[in-house]
């Protein structure tokens, strides 16, 4: 099993990753999601990687048709939750994106926040963004936001320690090969004494990489890559990379 399919992790994790300032995030990410996708009233989204369903809760609010998809099942019953209490109606599937087929074919498809580059091999990653492709209708848009080898260069920190709820976080962030992967190792330190520690690596894509797999290996017509939703270029001063892809 894949560290990431590990319930016990995200539940100790996620809420120290997913902090007040991501949720507060949510609302603004996904008007530009809207604006970027073209998308109308009705119109549907695949959220891959949906999580704890803070964009699929958003895309919803603006009237469009959401399906989220996720391998975490606690996740999963904690995004079904928010939908309900908002009286949303959202089709949450728990599923293995690198296994994952639809029957629907979805105007825009998203995978944000750093949720891709952590499978063991190139390939796997690559069958997820297929995947993604495969459930797009023609002329569909994936939006891909995450942390590519320039950005991690660009930020890079050797880690920090900060308060987060009941736990004391320490992190610590290393260089694998030839800036190929980003090591990260989190501690978590409760009150009560209690010690959670995991280490995880994200495989390092470069932006043009990433761009050329989606078109050269997944089909994609198009893929243009920004430093932020607000289509603002992917420069030294790019704050993240979010590749739009067209098919």
């Amino acid at each position: 099993m894949d560290w990431f399919e590990n319930e016990a992790f995200w539940i100790n994790y996620a809420p120290v990753m997913f902090d007040e300032a991501r949720w507060a995030e949510a609302p603004a990410v996904a008007d530009f999601v809207r604006k970027i996708g073209g998308l109308k009233d009705g119109d549907s989204v695949l959220d891959a990687g949906c999580g704890l369903g803070r964009i699929s809760i958003e895309l919803a609010l603006l009237n469009l048709k959401v399906t989220g998809v996720d391998i975490i099942q606690s996740e999963l019953d904690a995004a079904k939750e928010s939908a309900l209490d908002e009286n949303l109606s959202i089709d949450f599937i728990k599923e293995d994106l690198r296994r994952f087929k639809s029957r629907t074919k979805f105007d825009c498809a998203v995978n944000l926040y750093t949720s891709f580059g952590y499978c063991k091999t190139v390939e796997e990653d690559i069958k997820i963004l297929k995947n993604i492709y495969k459930s797009l209708k023609k002329g569909g848009t994936f939006i891909l936001e995450s942390t590519s080898r320039e950005i991690a260069i660009l930020y890079f920190t050797k880690g920090e320690e900060f308060r987060k709820g009941p736990w004391n976080v320490k992190t610590d962030f290393s260089v694998t090969g030839a800036w190929e992967g980003l090591r990260s190792h989190w501690t978590l330190t409760g009150d009560d004494g209690r010690k959670v520690d995991h280490v995880f690596v994200q495989r390092l894509y470069s932006a043009a990489q990433l761009r050329d797999i989606l078109i050269d290996e997944c089909g994609f017509a198009s893929a243009e890559v920004y430093g932020d939703f607000d289509y603002s270029p992917y420069d030294e001063k790019a704050r993240t990379m979010v590749i739009v892809a067209k098919k």
